[in-house]
């Protein structure tokens, strides 16, 4: 008797989930450098700048001297403690170090805090346009992502009013400020108003904050001033400069930290320990760190300046981050078409709107502006060389 040959089991349901275009952007900006072919790159989110001196210092420093094995599950003491001593300084807050969870990223950081509040079939609103990988994280744990449509009528954030406007309150809300892709902000009375909303009806406030210390026309306000029930969400990655380092931490509630503390030791035993030591020196290089946000606001203003002359004038208000979210209808409503093409015959890379926005997002793409100036200048001119010669 002749058996069938078995086969291999299909990829999970939750393993469906959209992928990151912007990710498949990179990797066609690197292999267009390895054929040696020019890129004018405004489509990664992270700084061009490295890790503060003072981090790669210490990180050299802990490659000779120490063993690097595993650490506490929610970091290792003096980096919780330095953490809260950040808050005390930047934001007038009195934060416990055992509050502080640090994360493998902020990515680590929503996947612990997404598993310790929510359940699946639980309900959690974000804002549409916003960060794909809120929303493709909740549904691969099987939570039901209900996204408000916050356009320019809005300033791309949700409202109190919106949140009144839902049937049920939900069990969550993923609030960015300020947001990617857009820049925007809420006003310290806005979260104030939205943090109250969420305590009063029972809703857990997820605050993504990895973008303070990035602003250009106030302050970022942390959630955790108006409300100690939100999870707030933070990261090494984007003030400080360090995106590959895999370093992040969360403010956790009193009753969520013990569940954090068994997700995390389950799932990543600890943050990478060289990243954890390392860290510790960037609260050192704040003089370091805001000469970066200056130069941030050199190539924002640049952006603000330039795009509308060349036809590109449906802008979000780019209070913070380092994105310019932009409005291409006049030309497309296919952003992942259009920011081929573009990379294809110019060499200027985009992040196609479609990622942070599916229904929408065809017709805006996303520009990064952390790069260096006179690339991003000449990529506006090569952008609006190529618009010039399309139909409109």
């Amino acid at each position: 008797m002749k058996t069938q040959p078995l086969r291999a089991p299909a990829a999970s349901a939750r393993g469906g989930i959209p992928a990151f275009e912007v990710m498949r952007v990179i990797d066609a900006v690197v292999a267009r450098r390895q054929l040696g072919l020019p890129v004018f790159d405004l489509s990664a989110g992270q700084p061009s700048t490295p890790a503060p001196a003072r981090v790669r210092e210490a990180a050299a420093r802990a490659v000779g001297a120490e063993r690097l094995g595993y650490t506490n599950a929610l970091g290792i003491p003096a980096l919780r403690a330095a953490i809260a001593g950040h808050y005390l300084r930047t934001d007038a807050l009195d934060v416990p170090a055992g509050s502080v969870a640090v994360t493998t990223g902020s990515s680590g950081g929503f996947l612990l805090a997404f598993l310790a509040a929510f359940d699946p079939g639980d309900t959690v609103v974000m804002a549409r346009p916003g960060y794909p990988a809120y929303r493709n994280m909740l549904v691969a744990l099987g939570c039901n992502v209900l996204e408000l449509a916050c356009g320019a009528h809005t300033r791309f954030q949700p409202s109190v009013a919106q949140l009144d406007a839902l049937p049920v309150a939900p069990q969550g809300l993923v609030l960015a400020s300020p947001a990617n892709p857009t820049g925007t902000m809420v006003t310290p009375d806005e979260l104030a108003a939205i943090t109250g909303w969420c305590d009063s009806n029972g809703v857990r406030l997820v605050s993504d904050e990895i973008y303070h210390g990035i602003t250009y026309t106030e302050p970022a306000a942390s959630a955790w001033r108006y409300s100690r029930n939100a999870i707030v969400v933070n990261s090494f990655s984007k003030y400080f400069s360090m995106t590959g380092w895999r370093a992040g931490w969360l403010l956790v509630p009193d009753e969520l930290l013990d569940a954090v503390d068994r997700l995390a030791g389950n799932f990543t035993i600890c943050p990478p320990a060289l990243s954890q030591v390392a860290a510790l020196a960037a609260f050192d290089a704040y003089e370091e760190l805001d000469a970066n946000v200056l130069r941030y606001k050199d190539t924002r203003d640049l952006l603000l300046r330039r795009l509308p002359a060349i036809g590109v004038d449906r802008l979000a208000p780019a209070d913070g981050a380092f994105y310019i979210y932009a409005d291409v209808s006049r030309w497309t409503d296919d952003s992942l078409g259009f920011a081929a093409r573009l990379l294809a015959e110019t060499g200027v890379a985009v992040a196609p709107g479609v990622d942070f926005d599916p229904l929408d997002g065809g017709r805006f793409i996303r520009m990064c502006f952390a790069g260096d100036a006179a690339e991003i200048d000449r990529a506006v001119d090569l952008l609006g060389d190529w618009l010039a010669a399309l139909p409109s």
